[in-house]
């Protein structure tokens, strides 16, 4: 779709509030001249739309404005509701300029955390910060409460909106440690009062990461029982599945499918790596038994991941980070650990024989000369094997690193089109704001997603994109206060070139920022303006909505 000069058919007015009923102290936002694309699966259409004190008041064709109203001029651009990250590692960063620009450069204007079984809340934060502060990154102000405690640091300190899952890790570690017995009906009981507890907070449904610790520990019938409680709640369970996804996805999809029958939960699953024939196979096969299952995925085949988990053996995840930085420094262990386990990892379908080449450091703090290189270059360049360099690395940082992980054979674009191209399909970038060389898809998954994938590929038109970018997961995560551009919706808005959309970040150059999308505005106050970050921090915690408006 390229821009037009023609004028589409009027469409008929939705008359929002009476004008002369607005107060005159009203903030009044006008977006003139654009194409509304509304995020519930409408097609382009010329219109106006009027915000009033942040919520969409009238969407019509010519609107007027009024005295000391705003105008901005969309210019023939694409009008479509902010879109919403449905897996993000922003827990934190949300507050960072630099994360914030990457964000709004996508017209992402809101984020959902409590990713992967693992955050700040509740508890006091500091177990989650110190497993994933590789990944999440430490909070500038949350120093431990309840799920509604850090949602209110949210709320006019940053200029998108957060959204937020109970993390069943975090609520497992606090009731049980590292404990990896099953729980006992009274510890049950404890764990499953903090997830009642966050759902009435505001929290959006429940994560797990069973791949993480204390999650990896836990048992089908366990998180059913923590589901039971977001089913009743109309929130949503949202899973990294078991077992690495790719081969793995079938036995994984298929724990996920017993957690629902046992709950009866809504599903997602977080960043579903997997081929296409075998994941619109699994995806169909689940609902047609049944399952309510909606998925999410970045438009790229490597992934990132804590160094640790994927090179030490599990074991090492459950102890304390001083315990584990001990035991690497110790001869001995070291011995057993080349001899007996990185053979190992030569077999790992993720890895494989050339791991040294396919682990790229992203975040070594204490390291930073390592950032953008493989554990091999990073071993010559320390002039030892790759087993001490790894070792050594995680010894120094405190297991504080994190890693691209390159593939042996990219899937092409055609590929994962085709699973973009699913109804159960919701944009989610995972992305991680830390590290000095980071994954691209924090700053290039939307972007991408609207260049290649829509304007080149044609993995679905503008409509479906939108929908799929916003009005889905909206629709998914019940926050039923955005995500469609209705009068009574919020008024976060993002103005899309749809000739020039792109995404610059690659893996050489990962904090590119998108071209394309240069206006964005949040409850009706610009927020990104021209291309640049206004300041303004009308955002705020995305809490958990009741059903959708008419």
């Amino acid at each position: 779709m390229g821009r037009s000069t023609g004028r589409h058919a009027a469409i008929d007015r939705i008359e929002g509030p009476p004008k002369d009923r607005t107060p005159a102290s009203a903030d009044r936002l006008l977006v003139r001249g654009g194409r509304v694309v509304d995020g519930a699966g409408a097609e382009p259409h010329r219109a106006d739309v009027l915000i009033v004190d942040g919520v969409i008041a009238e969407i019509g064709d010519a609107l007027d404005s009024g005295a000391g109203d705003r105008v901005l001029d969309a210019d023939d651009r694409l009008v479509v509701p902010g879109f919403i990250d449905a897996h993000a590692h922003a827990d934190g960063a949300v507050f960072r300029p630099d994360a914030q620009r990457a964000l709004l450069r996508q017209g992402v204007t809101t984020v959902i955390g409590g990713q992967d079984g693992v955050s700040y809340a509740p508890g006091d934060g500091a177990w989650a910060s110190r497993y994933f502060a590789a990944i999440n990154g430490p909070h500038p102000t949350f120093t431990g409460g309840s799920v509604a405690d850090l949602l209110a640091t949210y709320d006019g300190t940053t200029p998108l909106g957060a959204g937020y899952l109970v993390p069943a890790g975090t609520v497992r570690h606090a009731v049980m440690g590292m404990d990896a017995s099953p729980p006992t009906v009274c510890q049950l009981a404890d764990m499953t009062r903090l997830v009642e507890t966050g759902l009435a907070d505001g929290a959006l449904g429940l994560s797990t990461g069973l791949d993480y610790v204390p999650d990896i520990f836990a048992e089908a019938r366990e998180l059913a029982a923590l589901c039971t409680p977001v089913a009743t709640a109309g929130g949503l369970y949202v899973t990294h599945m078991r077992g690495g996804y790719e081969t793995a996805a079938a036995a994984g999809l298929a724990e996920a499918a017993e957690i629902v029958r046992m709950s009866g939960v809504r599903a997602h699953i977080s960043h579903y790596h997997v081929d296409a024939a075998d994941g619109i196979r699994f995806i169909d096969d689940l609902a047609a038994r049944g399952v309510d299952v909606s998925f999410d995925m970045y438009p790229y085949t490597r992934g990132c991941t804590l160094v640790a988990m994927a090179l030490l053996p599990s074991e090492y995840s459950a102890r304390s980070v001083a315990e584990a930085v001990a035991l690497l420094g110790d001869p001995a262990e070291r011995a057993r650990l080349r001899a007996d386990w990185f053979p190992l990892i030569a077999d790992k379908p993720s890895l494989g024989p050339g791991w040294p080449d396919m682990v790229v450091i992203a975040h070594a703090p204490r390291a930073p000369h390592a950032a953008g290189l493989s554990l091999r270059a990073e071993a010559a360049r320390r002039g030892v094997d790759v087993v001490d360099a790894a070792l050594d690395l995680l010894t120094e940082n405190a297991l504080e690193v994190s890693a691209v992980m390159a593939v042996r054979d990219e899937r092409p674009t055609s590929n994962l089109a085709r699973l973009f191209s699913h109804s159960a399909y919701t944009g989610g970038s995972d992305g991680i704001y830390i590290g000095d060389a980071p994954h691209p898809r924090g700053w290039g998954t939307f972007a991408r997603l609207l260049g290649t994938y829509t304007r080149e590929v044609g993995a679905f038109g503008w409509a479906q994109a939108v929908r799929r970018l916003a009005g889905l997961p909206a629709e998914r995560y019940g926050l039923h206060d955005r995500g469609v551009l209705n009068p009574g919706r919020r008024g976060d808005v993002a103005l899309v070139d749809p000739d020039t959309v792109a995404d610059r970040a690659t893996y050489a150059q990962p904090t590119a920022l998108a071209i394309g999308i240069d206006d964005v505005v949040v409850a009706g106050v610009p927020v990104l303006a021209g291309g640049e970050h206004t300041g303004a921090t009308p955002g705020s915690a995305a809490r958990r909505t009741g059903s959708a408006p008419p």
